[in-house]
């Protein structure tokens, strides 16, 4: 589908449960989570997200509940995008999983795949990633019957943006680049995956918690042409909402996307 026509996770095969809060919502994405984990042989892909709102869910995963059913030695981690700051700033989302997770469990470092942001450009970043996946993936094209990543985790922003894909940004339109430099409109230069490694995925998992995410939920909800409305995943996709960021009031029922 050309990304000028209306395309949207609303038309894909996707579900959106509603949860009363935004712990309740981290724990059920963590047992959805571990669930796709343990239940495929082999080595497996996630593709992490950045913000606020996965860090209880980060915390989760690195606790022995969750810890002990996430078969370790075989999950490499990847990140959907990455603010362009060193790997130990606090803004950086790598550091947050490594705080939140990595320092905690035992993950090989050969599975931990940073996006680089040391004595780089911000192109030359985007282009170190690329190789980087491509060499995990084993090819330079992205096939439907192989899809990268096992688990894409995604967010949703106020302005409708996942990942780094921002509204009105040029990577919205790049379907041949793996990886792209954007600016963000707020702070730093970040670095991002881009729709067609996205939506490279068996299961793609978005969390969206608090009353400032209402409006550009009610967006995706109608189908209009936002950025998180265009991403089309190849695999399953699920919408995990808490209720401060549910449209309308407590009688809300969510629609099967």
């Amino acid at each position: 589908m050309c990304p000028h026509e209306k395309s949207s996770v609303a038309q894909m095969t996707a579900d959106i449960t509603v949860h009363s809060d935004a712990d309740t919502l981290a724990r059920t994405a963590a047992e959805l989570i571990t669930g796709y984990l343990s239940s495929k042989a082999g080595r497996l892909a996630v593709a992490l997200s950045g913000g606020s709102t996965p860090r209880r869910l980060y915390e989760l995963l690195a606790s022995p509940e969750y810890a002990e059913r996430i078969p370790w030695p075989r999950v490499h981690w990847f990140w959907g995008d990455e603010r362009f700051v060193p790997p130990d700033d606090p803004r950086s989302n790598f550091h947050m999983f490594k705080a939140t997770v990595l320092s905690h469990v035992p993950a090989p470092t050969t599975n931990i795949h940073p996006i680089p942001t040391v004595d780089l450009t911000p192109k030359e970043a985007a282009d170190a990633y690329v190789t980087e996946l491509q060499k995990f993936h084993g090819d330079s094209v992205l096939r439907e019957d192989d899809p990268l990543f096992d688990v894409v985790l995604l967010g949703l922003g106020d302005d409708g943006h996942t990942a780094s894909l921002f509204p009105g940004a040029a990577a919205l339109e790049e379907r041949s680049a793996w990886v792209a430099a954007v600016r963000s409109p707020q702070s730093e230069p970040r670095i991002t995956l881009t729709y067609p490694v996205l939506e490279s995925c068996r299961h793609c998992l978005f969390l969206v918690a608090g009353p400032a995410k209402k409006k550009a939920l009610t967006a995706v909800l109608r189908g209009e042409d936002i950025p998180a409305t265009r991403l089309e995943p190849h695999g399953q996709c699920t919408w995990l909402v808490d209720r401060s960021a549910a449209p309308g009031d407590d009688k809300f029922i969510p629609p099967r996307l």
